[in-house]
């Protein structure tokens, strides 16, 4: 038996999308830039699914862009919107449990002698919007705040932030990591004043290697990556076109499931967390437990017991879960985001990760229970002698 519980790293892409990324693979190979007909045809398809993707979001067509992935979305918007606005001013806003392709990033320009606001975070991860308010400054030029968090699952209240450089009369930009959001919760991109947007496709039941970002349409701005003048120029290369077509299906299919698959989850781990607190003594469950949490994401710390090791007795039962982001250092590292809560250096160490689809079961919710009493126990037997 194989329990996957790991869907925040990635997940297993849907059979509709291996099966359409198949035909382009196999039967319209074209590169969509050609002038002939057959890349004509591969164009028009890519269209559709940039039109479908924005559909999704309700946005405008011209306001998405194909990236390989996250790390390179989150990049693309934080720099080009330094690149463009540091006339104005070299003041950046960030929280302290950002992914790591957006707080690096940003180190990188801390290093160059931009001025960094760093937001604190309460227990459960929420940032405090009157210390944001307190942060923003005339020479403010971009905040970059995820919606949801990556390694515990809160969702920061993005549909405030605009209000509040609004009201602080501030023309800095808004750019939020969407990447464990699309697909997993409510996104109102025009209605929140979002500047801009990523998001990947491995994420949501698609492929590995490609992604997108949404781009407002009246910001204009100037590229990182240079080449062929693909994307409108905004980012050069030849189009993944069987990636995108993966990534079209994958989002058509939670457009039409949205809710149905979104109840399950919320089902999935509520059943879980309940199951945890009345059954396995010395847990802390880090994510919040009612609607400021995705409901595809639990983080618990199991005490006395080290997370790494409760991993590997996981999956010799086989169970498949992590310690902490999946994309930084093979997750070895303690986790910045347990740290920015304030957590023991114990609760840090014993912290698991479970990240659930619509394909878990009640059933395996109920193995993995019993597999993790077993294991806890028996790792404690060791640790507490």
């Amino acid at each position: 038996m194989n329990i996957y519980l790991d869907n925040c790293s990635t997940t297993k892409p849907r059979d509709e999308v291996i099966e359409e990324m198949i035909h382009f693979l196999r039967d319209e190979y074209a590169n969509p830039s050609s002038l002939h007909r057959l890349g004509f045809q591969v164009e028009k398809k890519l269209e559709k699914v940039r039109e479908g993707i924005a559909d999704f979001l309700r946005v405008d067509k011209d306001e998405i862009f194909f990236t390989s992935g996250g790390t390179e979305s989150n990049n693309m918007a934080i720099q080009s919107i330094i690149n463009k606005y540091n006339k104005f001013g070299k003041h950046i806003i960030t929280t302290k449990i950002e992914h790591s392709s957006v707080l690096r990033v940003i180190k990188h320009y801390e290093e160059k002698g931009y001025d960094i606001t760093y937001l604190e975070v309460d227990s459960k991860g929420f940032i405090s919007l009157d210390q944001l308010e307190d942060s923003i400054r005339d020479d403010t030029i971009l905040l970059a705040i995820m919606m949801v968090n990556n390694e515990i699952g809160t969702i920061q209240p993005i549909w405030e932030v605009k209000k509040i450089v609004n009201k602080k009369q501030s023309k800095a930009l808004l750019h939020v990591d969407g990447v464990q959001a699309l697909g997993k919760v409510p996104i109102k991109l025009k209605d929140w004043g979002i500047d801009t947007f990523s998001f990947s496709g491995h994420k949501i039941y698609g492929p590995k290697g490609v992604g997108g970002l949404y781009v407002r349409n009246d910001l204009n701005l100037t590229p990182i990556i240079f080449g062929g003048n693909q994307e409108r120029g905004f980012r050069s290369g030849t189009e993944n076109i069987p990636g995108i077509m993966g990534l079209g299906k994958a989002i058509e299919i939670i457009g039409n499931n949205f809710e149905k698959e979104r109840a399950h989850a919320e089902n999935i781990k509520s059943y879980f967390a309940k199951r945890l607190t009345e059954e396995i003594d010395n847990i802390h469950i880090n994510t919040p437990l009612d609607h400021s949490s995705s409901p595809y994401v639990l983080n618990v710390s199991f005490e006395y017991v080290r997370g790494e090791v409760l991993l590997h007795y996981l999956e010799d039962k086989g169970i498949y879960v992590s310690t902490s982001s999946a994309c930084s250092s093979k997750g070895t590292e303690k986790s910045h985001v347990l740290k920015a809560l304030g957590l023991s250096d114990r609760a840090i160490e014993g912290a698991i990760r479970f990240c659930f689809s619509y394909e878990n079961t009640i059933e395996e919710i109920d193995y993995t229970i019993n597999m993790l009493k077993e294991s806890v126990e028996e790792i404690r037997q060791i640790t507490m002698r």
